[in-house]
């Protein structure tokens, strides 16, 4: 899954990247949790002939989606993720799959390795090799209450996670590429069937995963110290401790989930 992501460009760098127009000023922001206001970015309305606007649309939402038959959020879990294996198919995502398919920019996201034998865990800072911006694949959907306040929202696609981050966890956002984007967000004449073959793990090489602190897993943390690199933790379970005869149960193997 995708738990936490990280947006450190300015507007004008998200702007360039995905041929947008007139963003607000916004921070960096280093340790975006769910529920919090994400960016996304949509196809906007047909262009007129000899329109010179972007054909694309930026949209502060929720990261949690919520699909638009639900009748009370409080009853629905937070959907921070949607399986881009059954994405197309599953009723919480299959309409926004189809109508509502959208690109989140950030600069990576973070994920835990996690030992069962220890209960330790290890945070990694995963980004672009070098920096740099990206795309997730994402799904937006608007919810409206019964007295008439609306809501968006969205969520991250994901898929098997390859080589670059399979060690870390089995599964990782799905990344458009920029020649890729025009197809994605075409959501008038791209069906699902049509852009199947955009998820899939990113290209080996795109990601490199870096080693942080446990300062990442407190949401009040929020400033850039959160992606310093850190030697990785070695996972020993209690009966391996030095002075300790007594072997682990899995002989020393690291096991995921």
């Amino acid at each position: 899954m995708c738990g936490r992501f990280s947006l450190l460009q300015s507007p004008e760098e998200v702007e360039a990247f995905f041929a947008l127009d007139g963003l607000e000023a916004f921070p960096p922001r280093y340790n975006i949790a769910p529920t919090q206001p994400i960016l996304v970015v949509t196809a906007g309305p047909p262009l007129e002939p000899g329109s010179n606007r972007p054909d694309r649309e930026a949209h502060l939402v929720r990261w949690g989606l919520l699909p638009s038959w639900v009748k009370d959020p409080k009853d629905f879990p937070l959907l921070i993720n949607a399986r881009g294996e059954t994405a197309a198919t599953k009723a919480s995502f299959r309409t926004a799959m189809r109508h509502k398919r959208a690109l989140i920019p950030a600069s990576g996201f973070y994920e835990w390795k996690r030992d069962k034998a220890t209960g330790q865990s290890q945070a990694y800072w995963v980004r672009p090799a070098g920096g740099g911006i990206c795309a997730f694949a994402g799904l937006m959907e608007n919810w409206m209450a019964p007295e008439g306040s609306e809501m968006d929202s969205a969520a991250i696609i994901t898929t098997a996670a390859n080589a670059d981050v399979s060690f870390v966890h089995d599964r990782m956002p799905v990344t458009i590429m920029p020649e890729d984007f025009a197809r994605w967000l075409d959501c008038r004449t791209q069906e699902p069937r049509h852009v199947a073959d955009l998820i899939k793990p990113a290209p080996l090489g795109y990601f490199e995963a870096i080693p942080v602190s446990d300062k990442v897993n407190k949401v009040a943390n929020t400033s850039p110290d959160v992606q310093d690199r850190v030697e990785p933790k070695e996972f020993v379970a209690k009966s391996d401790k030095p002075g300790d005869s007594t072997p682990s149960s899995d002989d020393g193997q690291m096991s995921f989930l």
